[in-house]
């Protein structure tokens, strides 16, 4: 039974600390270095290189944020799930 709360405390103060937030996803701008982007939202969960780009996603299918870098730096990003409540 302790394992259980244990657990579940774990993982509700991972999530109340996510960094894939609205006020997040507004700081991020066209231009911007990875290392910048990473300052803000903290490592990418998933990137995928591409021969020209990488595509990195933070967060999950429901609540994230997706940036297109070239060059290392953010060419487009988007946002899924993170609208104003």
């Amino acid at each position: 039974m302790k394992k259980l709360i244990l657990v579940a405390l774990t993982t509700l103060s991972l999530s109340a600390c996510s960094k894939v937030n609205l006020e997040n996803y507004e700081k991020i701008k066209i231009g911007m270095d990875k290392s910048e982007v990473e300052a803000i939202l903290g490592n990418a969960d998933i990137c995928e290189e591409k021969t020209l780009h990488t595509n990195c996603t933070w967060g999950n299918k429901d609540e994230n944020i997706e940036i297109t870098l070239v060059s290392n730096k953010v060419s487009l990003y988007s946002k899924t799930g993170l609208d104003k409540k």
